[in-house]
């Protein structure tokens, strides 16, 4: 391995080694292990929500798959990341979200649906929702990182994964939820630099923006540079399932649970909104020129087009091999701040709502947040042992899984929000929906890249149409039973002040 790539690597692993060791008091209970003692401030809440948002998936599955399939289009999913996935979810859910949760005093998603809906059955099927379709969504981030040590640090395809499981233990394990946000602040940081220099390398590697544009118009006659690229549904399906899709998401979800006060949520939307412009902007238009720079023929593995080969390729050619460990520590940084999240989300939900919360209410506090521990453990144990099947693609494995779980808490929870009249057989029917679209579609579709994007979008849209229509044709929650969750105004005015 190049000395000038690995000094990058090296001085990453110290910095995670530091914050572990600094966050390891500040996560002495439950709580603060979980939720940083609810008391996180506006930048840590903004850049731990973008970093969460943005992983080793984007830069290298997303961008290079997507930029080769869509070409400019592909621009429109990075667009609607920012204004819907960040901008519309802070102000629709931010700070709905962080006064429930305070009322009810729920620390995961299926928490707050068992307590907004009065449904412990409910709780019960969404934490294993969560657990079981998280897996693949951790192993897909395994292997877009996986996919660029190969290609550019030259380690083996195992080996990288293994590498970052320990890495991802390391300050997770130690630190918590505190240790996780010291971090994705950082590694935010050094995500929006990475971009900038991958911006700038493949546009001049390209030729400049007016012969890269050119080129890349004479491809299939100017389908790449028009608005809406070769398949405007797929398309679409991507920009709903990627934006609209990640309000669903228990890892997403969870910066607002911990985020200290109204107005962090404030500034917490704008500068989750602004890094989401540059990352997400910058990370899909850097693979729009992917066909310029690789002369209209895709990376080769086995013998057949290999499109989540087609970043790393380009990252070679375009990079110069001094900024090359910049790069890698990019998407390290991206990876480990998703991987942590999704591994906390999926933990916290087994070891809070079915464990202490179904089998064994009396567990200590102290327990409890050993089994969170261990837990975190098993589920990246299990992400690597699927992440090892390199022959599902990085795309397919995170949009059926997106889908999936977005498509069946997404409805429940933003519903349960604002509206008084959703009820538990709406809440059922949308879980119902959202699962059974999902897994139909992709019995009877195929498990492909091309197929599951659509999978995800629909198994979203249905849901949410179908919770309201049940809800309204079924008996509604008793007042009791909706008190706490919809506390008076005074009480609201009251939590705001918190």
């Amino acid at each position: 391995m190049p000395w000038d790539k690995l000094v990058w690597l090296i001085g990453y692993v110290i910095f995670l080694a530091g914050i572990s060791v600094y966050s390891r008091s500040k996560a002495d209970t439950l709580n603060k292990f979980v939720l940083g003692g609810r008391n996180v401030g506006p930048w840590m809440s903004a850049f731990a929500y973008g970093t969460s948002y943005f992983s080793a998936v984007i830069f290298i599955g997303y961008a290079g798959r997507l930029g080769w399939s869509f070409g400019m289009a592909a621009t429109w999913i990075g667009i609607g990341n920012a204004l819907i996935g960040n901008l519309l979810a802070w102000k629709v859910l931010g700070n709905r979200t962080r006064e429930m949760t305070k009322r009810l005093k729920a620390y995961t998603m299926p928490d707050l649906i068992e307590k907004r809906y009065a449904s412990r059955a409910l709780k019960i099927a969404t934490s294993c929702v969560i657990f079981v379709f998280l897996v693949p969504y951790s192993a897909s981030v395994y292997q877009g990182l996986a996919y660029l040590f190969e290609n550019v640090m030259g380690l083996p395809f195992e080996w990288s994964m293994v590498v970052m499981a320990c890495l991802t233990g390391l300050y997770l394990l130690v630190g918590g939820y505190i240790a996780t946000t010291l971090s994705d602040f950082v590694q935010g940081i050094i995500m929006l630099a990475g971009v900038v220099v991958i911006v700038g390398f493949v546009v001049q590697r390209a030729g400049g923006m007016n012969t890269a544009i050119f080129e890349l118009s004479q491809i299939d006659g100017g389908v790449y540079t028009s608005a809406t690229g070769p398949d405007v549904w797929g398309l679409m399906s991507l920009v709903i399932m990627t934006s609209l899709g990640s309000w669903g998401l228990p890892q997403m979800v969870h910066k607002f649970y911990a985020i200290k006060s109204a107005s962090a949520v404030k500034r917490g939307t704008i500068i989750s909104t602004l890094f989401a412009v540059v990352v997400a902007g910058g990370a899909y238009f850097s693979g729009t020129f992917s066909r310029v720079i690789l002369g209209n023929q895709p990376p080769m593995t086995g013998g057949v087009a290999d499109l989540d080969m087609v970043m790393p390729t380009i990252l070679v050619e375009a990079v110069p091999q001094a900024l090359l460990g910049l790069i890698v520590v990019l998407v390290l940084a991206a990876s480990m701040s998703t991987l942590t999240s999704v591994v906390l989300a999926s933990s916290t939900t087994i070891a809070l709502d079915l464990v202490k919360g179904v089998i064994k209410p009396n567990m200590s506090q102290k327990r409890s947040q050993t089994l969170v521990r261990v837990l975190c453990a098993v589920f990246i144990a299990l992400s690597l042992v699927l992440a090892f099947q390199k022959n599902t693609a990085i795309l397919t494995l995170m949009s059926f899984s997106w889908g999936t779980v977005a498509g069946v808490l997404l409805p429940p929870y933003l519903y349960g929000l604002y509206w008084k009249g959703a009820t538990r057989a709406g809440a059922w029917a949308s879980l119902i929906t959202g699962l059974g679209v999902s897994m139909i579609s992709a019995a009877v579709l195929g498990f492909d890249a091309s197929s599951a994007p659509k999978i995800g979008a629909c198994a979203i849209l249905a849901s949410l149409v179908v919770m309201p229509v049940v809800s309204w044709l079924t008996p509604k929650l008793k007042r009791e039973e909706l008190a706490e969750a919809f506390a008076p105004e005074a009480e609201e005015v009251k939590h705001r002040a918190a």
